[in-house]
């Protein structure tokens, strides 16, 4: 058993001690604890914050879209720890060629293996979709790891699917999902093209598929998106917001505007890490080309919290709200008894000091514990 002690457990008053047994959160008590522990760790001064749950991250690398030599490396452990994510949901991009969906579930056992609990994604950019089993509903019945499927709309790489085809792809995750337990969700790359929601909403308007089939994400790629994103989160959809993605729309200005209307519990946060960005000139010739870190969730979150707001309520949409809507807030998400104990200790700068991921410590005072297999 490991004891954490002198913890001021993000949105409570006082100083409490967390027991940590089996990877999850035993108990949460004041005073003196009578178990025999093995290991502890004293939180005084710090803020404990449920570890980050990150349900984008090109976790096989992105990229490719510049040639073979600009095909984004895979991610490492150290990476995610750093960046106090101790969930992550994988996923493929533009590039299903030289990547694949075989490879992205062989990495999420890897990680897990590691100490990270890793979901991912069936499907990519592309449509019809890349799959393990040859179709997008099989594969998330019978692959623990996929948990819904990915699709672009509104880009100049996607597949220039009609509405029909998003139907179909979002009734396939739909019973999916139904079937498994699992979300069952549709995440929609949202390109920087003329149609911004529209190919969705012909999709709904045309279908009984409920709203919150549909995920679209880099909402914040620019204001016209993300006010037609706003208004489909209004609608009772789910937006995804991407971390760190725009100089203009920063993400405190994001979450603002996600408050005024009322939206703040329909919205997520994701880095879209070690996905590639890039820029096109007029004629839709790359110009520029690069890929994202991780960690833009936690400075994204001290963001949030100078422009304002306070800390419980800024951490939602990167923990609480990601766990609801990927069906994992039975276990993650949390600060609770019965949950994961996977949990970050803030110092008074929001820097994170330690990570622990299912009562793993994998960082210790800003020291890494536990690195992947090669790092």
């Amino acid at each position: 058993m490991f004891l954490i002690e002198n913890a001021k457990i993000v949105g409570e008053e006082g100083l409490k001690n967390i027991l940590v047994a089996g990877g999850k959160i035993e108990k949460i008590f004041e005073g003196s604890c009578d178990y025999p522990v093995d290991e502890k760790y004293d939180a005084a001064g710090k803020t404990i914050i449920p570890g980050l749950i990150d349900q984008h991250i090109h976790i096989t690398g992105g990229g490719g879209e510049g040639g073979f030599n600009t095909r984004v490396p895979e991610l490492g452990l150290s990476k995610l720890i750093e960046a106090g994510i101790t969930t992550v949901v994988g996923l493929l991009g533009t590039d299903s060629e030289t990547r694949s969906v075989e490879n992205l579930v062989a990495k999420s056992l890897a990680l897990t293996k590691e100490g990270i609990k890793t979901y991912s994604l069936t499907g990519s950019y592309a449509y019809p979709s890349p799959t393990i089993t040859g179709s997008v509903k099989t594969d998330i019945v019978f692959i623990d790891q996929l948990i819904g499927v990915k699709i672009a709309a509104n880009d100049h790489r996607d597949s220039c699917l009609d509405y029909k085809e998003l139907q179909r792809i979002g009734a396939e995750a739909r019973v999916a999902g139904m079937i498994s337990g699992k979300s069952g969700h549709v995440t929609i790359h949202m390109g920087g093209g003329k149609f911004l929601f529209g190919q969705i909403n012909d999709a709904l308007e045309h279908s009984n598929l409920p709203i919150t089939i549909f995920r679209p994400t880099h909402v914040n790629r620019d204001d016209k998106l993300f006010e037609e994103a706003l208004d489909f989160a209004e609608r009772g959809g789910y937006i995804d917001i991407t971390s760190g993605m725009s100089r203009k729309l920063t993400d405190a200005k994001a979450y603002q505007k996600a408050k005024e209307r009322n939206v703040l519990d329909r919205i997520t946060y994701s880095s879209d890490g070690f996905g590639s960005w890039s820029n096109y000139d007029k004629e839709g010739n790359l110009v520029e080309i690069g890929y994202s870190p991780v960690d833009t969730g936690i400075k994204a979150i001290k963001e949030i919290v100078e422009s304002g707001e306070k800390l419980e309520d800024a951490i939602k949409p990167f923990t609480s709200n990601v766990a609801k809507v990927l069906k994992l807030d039975r276990e993650v998400g949390y600060v609770k008894e019965g949950y994961l104990a996977n949990l970050v200790a803030l110092n008074d700068d929001l820097e994170i000091e330690t990570v622990i991921s299912e009562g793993q410590v994998m960082m210790k005072d800003k020291k890494i514990l536990k690195k992947g297999t090669y790092e």
